[in-house]
């Protein structure tokens, strides 16, 4: 799918966004494997989290006829997002596709060793989360597992979270690296000391969810701190974690079930901050997840000249909660972020590559290398698109260097990956002529009803 944007419009009001996937993902693995009952609301209804209801509903029985249903609902919004069939934008109306994600999903659990062995491969469809966590979730399971997903998951590398895995006792392997990844039964995994030189949250994510079945303690090293939401939700469930600095520890423990809505994702939010930056407008965000380790892209935004501030309202199963608001900005200026910063705004770096882009000066990301094995190189995809929409970006080994002034429009693609897809339809809100984006549709992957979204607070926007 093909969209048009014409600049010239502000973009602002009053928003929410999307429930976090990252929290979402946990929730949903925590839920399926907790005793008892547990309700999660406001469950966004993204690809990728529906990858990990898909296949916990294949391995947690109780938890199944549930999460079969609030699959079922979701699927009713389109046929196949992925290549635009089935689905309508409706942005003339202003009104986001309808979804479940009013609906609470209420789970009845049978505990982690209620695991059912998974009658076929299970697919991750192109969720790394899925695949990773539920690596970590397996590895002491007693029975065999093969996870996989599509062409570009099965791209990506495994062996960060199969090498700690190992480590712990568990039997994994992997095809030359990449998934598929079969993982084997094993009598009992042994907590590990693990100190990685790459900064992973799925990595560390893994690697505590198979020590809460590990015998001793599980600790994980970080080399700078990522985000933490496995941690947090182990904590407020009662868990024996332990958070020293960079170092998180936790033991074998079943935890029960429990309640929470499910914040907004503030990556989502991130794409309106932008939209309401570069058209200088005011925007207000309600329910968003202000988790320090997620909301760090705001302190590069405010280097860049856009004024924020942000209100805590309250916790949701240890995750802060509260409000974005984002005063009219006027001229934007360059800035750097360091290697140590960048894992904390690894998701953010497209769009704040679109900011940068009208910014004065040269924006440096340093550090960036991992970018180039998400769900596509981000890095080389960032250069291509902002070229397209004809501004000055390239790669400079690890490193992404844009160079702003502005954009005078043009074409640009997804490449088939939702945050790039997004941060290209907020740098074209800004441009001086109009622009197209392709692959619009990727966009369901983590924002459902994106372009919708940006309609209903002003962007001119059509399907071209």
């Amino acid at each position: 799918m093909r969209l048009r944007i014409r600049p010239g419009s502000a973009v602002g009001g009053h928003a929410r966004v999307p429930g976090d996937k990252s929290i979402a993902h946990r929730w949903l693995i925590l839920a399926s494997t907790a005793r008892g009952r547990s309700r999660l609301a406001g469950m966004p209804g993204g690809l990728d989290v529906r990858s990990t209801a898909a296949c916990m509903a294949v391995l947690a029985p109780k938890p199944r006829p549930a999460l079969e249903t609030w699959l079922h609902l979701h699927r009713d919004r389109g046929a196949d997002e992925r290549q635009g069939r089935g689905f309508t934008w409706n942005l003339n109306a202003g009104e986001n596709p309808p979804d479940a994600s009013t609906l609470d999903l209420v789970l009845e659990g049978d505990g982690r060793n209620a695991l059912a062995e998974p009658p076929k491969r299970l697919d991750c469809e192109n969720s790394g989360t899925t695949l990773r966590l539920l690596t970590g979730l397996l590895a002491p399971a007693p029975f065999t597992s093969l996870l996989a997903g599509d062409a570009s998951l099965n791209a990506r590398p495994m062996e960060r979270i199969a090498e700690p895995l190992r480590a712990m006792g568990a039997v994994i392997d992997t095809t030359d690296g990449h998934p598929p990844v079969r993982v084997d039964p094993v009598g009992e995994l042994h907590g590990i000391t693990w100190e990685d030189g790459t900064p992973s949250a799925q990595v560390k994510s893994a690697i505590l969810l198979a020590g809460t079945a590990a015998s001793g303690s599980t600790t994980v090293v970080e080399p700078v701190t990522t985000r933490d939401h496995t941690e947090r939700a182990l904590q407020a469930l009662g868990g024996p974690v332990r958070i020293e600095g960079r170092s998180v520890t936790v033991e074998a423990f079943q935890h029960q079930g429990f309640s929470g809505t499910v914040p907004g994702d503030p990556s989502s939010a991130a794409f309106l901050v932008a939209a309401a930056a570069l058209t200088g407008a005011e925007l207000h965000i309600e329910g968003v997840g202000l988790n320090p380790t997620r909301t760090r892209f705001l302190a590069v935004m405010e280097r860049m000249g856009i004024p924020l501030t942000t209100e805590l309202d309250g916790e949701e199963v240890g995750e802060p909660v509260g409000a974005i608001h984002v005063g009219r900005a006027g001229a934007l200026r360059a800035t750097t972020v360091d290697v140590d910063e960048l894992p904390l705004v690894i998701d953010e770096v497209p769009v704040l590559a679109a900011v940068a882009a009208h910014a004065d000066g040269v924006t440096r990301f340093r550090g960036a290398g991992e970018l180039k094995v998400k769900e596509s190189d981000r890095l080389s995809a960032v250069v291509e698109g902002l070229r397209g929409l004809g501004g000055d970006a390239e790669v400079e080994d690890e490193d992404l260097a844009v160079t702003g002034g502005g954009l005078p429009g043009g074409n640009a693609g997804s490449g088939g990956d939702h945050r790039i897809g997004m941060a290209f339809v907020v740098a074209a809100l800004a441009a001086s002529g109009t622009s197209e984006v392709e692959g619009i549709e990727h966009t369901e992957v983590s924002f459902p009803g994106f372009a919708p979204a940006l309609g209903a607070l002003g962007a001119d926007l059509e399907e071209a």
